[in-house]
């Protein structure tokens, strides 16, 4: 929008001294929304909330570690005034509210719950349906660790605190709700959508005779609640929690989503390049502080060593408007230098139709489960992963998805969100075997304890290009490297020394 300036000279040489152009906010006012506002510096001007107020919003949040402060305003004309500020780089609104993008890994078969049970000589009473952990041979690894000691600070949609499965080891002190930009520690990270429940008992649900047991079920796991019930993760809740993962002892984090509303995010978009850059801070804020990021690749079927269109972003609009892409255009946290990226394997131990990919991308794949391309079994009813889900909320879980076990919710789902915390979960245990290893060196074992993987024939995935520019998945590199399956598939046994 267009301003006015406030008209005398004097009036406007006393505001640059002073770092700030002072314009007057439209009288006018719209939709309330929330902002990030990127300093130039790696810091926030002392009189911050004073010249948020006088642009016409209030200050949630200030993150002067990395530059940043969340910000909320009625006034249509924040931003450019805002913008006017001498020590502001951006400011990017960061929300529109509207309807999600759709999700390729919710297609495929729905099969069914109700399959009879075999016997297992390990785990709970649910473990025997866990052929995600059989895969990476985790129940030979917890012979070794089970990943006593370590801190993982579940990114999502936040945990259910009441779960049987999962209360146990669940850290409520390090637990916080992000959603708003400004963190509130403990119980009201309280999962109210169901993902992150999922996500948390693949990574650490307790080894307790019932329901299922995760790849770490000696780790401790914080809610760091950043989606909301509709599974939207706004920048603001992004930034806020890699700052509290970095400033609470969190060890590795699980990151099952893209941050909206852009799927891919444009560094060379002056829009979009505030969030692209306040984010990539807060990440690196987090990994300066011992934090190790592993992160979902996504559902798209996207080369994302080579994008060309993105028909997702903004996903909080209608409607979504198709638009040209870059390399400069990323999946953000995925994507950010330093992350652990991961796609998704089916129960044929090789990529899921829908996992996205890509060389210098990819550094592992893991189970996510794949409802077309793999072998029905007793074991693998569905092709889906099956792990913990709040008891108060089935209507979130498909009926043919669930599993009741001692009035416990279990559900089975699939995508590269249940790939990257097998993945966590790991980490966590090298973690826990080799106390003090830094983070890039248990990011160096995952990957070379992995088994390698060849590139699969990809004439298998004709039926499925990439929903976003309809390419065909083609897989590049050798076994030892390449574009669907990065270093090969995590492997918990090789990775404790067994």
């Amino acid at each position: 929008m267009r301003r006015r300036y406030l008209g005398a000279a004097m009036a406007l040489a006393l505001a640059t001294a002073l770092g700030v152009v002072a314009l007057a906010p439209t009288a006018g006012a719209g939709t309330t929304r929330t902002y990030i506002v990127l300093y130039r510096q790696l810091a926030v001007a002392g009189d911050a909330a004073a010249r948020i107020q006088s642009a016409g919003g209030t200050l949630v949040a200030s993150y002067p570690q990395i530059g940043v402060t969340i910000a909320r305003s009625s006034n249509d004309g924040f931003a450019t005034t805002m913008k006017k500020d001498l020590k502001v780089q951006g400011v990017s609104a960061t929300n529109n509210f509207g309807i999600q993008a759709p999700d390729l890994a919710q297609q495929g078969s729905g099969g069914t719950a109700d399959v009879p049970a075999v016997t297992t000589v390990w785990g709970d009473s649910l473990s025997n349906r866990q052929w995600d952990m059989t895969q990476i041979q985790v129940p030979e690894a917890h012979a070794i660790n089970t990943g006593t000691g370590v801190l993982v600070g579940d990114i999502d949609t936040g945990i259910d605190f009441t779960n049987p499965d999962l209360q146990a080891n669940i850290d409520v002190a390090n637990s916080a709700n992000c959603v708003s930009g400004l963190a509130v520690q403990g119980t009201s990270a309280q999962d109210d959508n169901g993902h992150g429940t999922h996500t948390a008992g693949i990574i650490a649900a307790a080894a307790n005779g019932v329901g299922i047991v995760g790849v770490a079920p000696g780790a401790s796991i914080a809610a760091i609640k950043a989606g909301n019930s509709a599974g939207f993760f706004f920048p603001e809740a992004v930034i806020c929690s890699f700052m509290w993962a970095g400033t609470h002892g969190i060890d590795v984090t699980n990151n099952s989503y893209f941050a909206d509303p852009w799927y891919l995010n444009c560094k060379n978009d002056p829009e979009q390049r505030a969030i692209w850059m306040a984010e990539q801070r807060a990440i690196k804020f987090a990994q300066q502080n011992g934090v190790l990021v592993i992160a979902a690749e996504g559902n798209f079927a996207d080369d994302l060593a080579h994008p060309t269109l993105d028909q997702q972003s903004p996903d909080d609009t209608t409607p979504i408007l198709d638009r040209a892409v870059t390399n400069a255009c990323i999946d953000i946290p995925a994507e950010i230098p330093g992350v652990v990226s991961v796609t998704a394997s089916g129960n044929r131990v090789q990529k899921s139709f829908y996992s996205s990919y890509g060389i210098g991308v990819t550094d592992v794949i893991a189970p996510g489960g794949d409802t077309i391309l793999f072998d029905q079994s007793a074991d693998v009813p569905n092709g889906r992963v099956l792990s913990t889900w709040p008891q108060l909320l089935p209507q979130t879980c498909a009926a043919t998805r669930q599993v009741f076990e001692n009035g416990t919710l279990y559900c089975y789902q699939q995508g590269t969100s249940m790939a990257a915390p097998h993945a966590v979960g790991v980490a966590a245990l090298i973690m826990s075997r080799y106390p003090g290893m830094s983070a890039n060196g248990v990011t160096a074992m995952l990957q070379n304890t992995a088994d390698p993987l060849a590139c699969p024939d990809t004439a298998q995935y004709a039926f499925f290009p990439s929903v976003n520019n309809d390419a065909p998945q083609v897989c590049a590199g050798g076994p030892g490297y390449n574009s669907f399956n990065g270093h090969g598939q995590v492997n918990a046994l090789t990775a404790v020394g067994g």
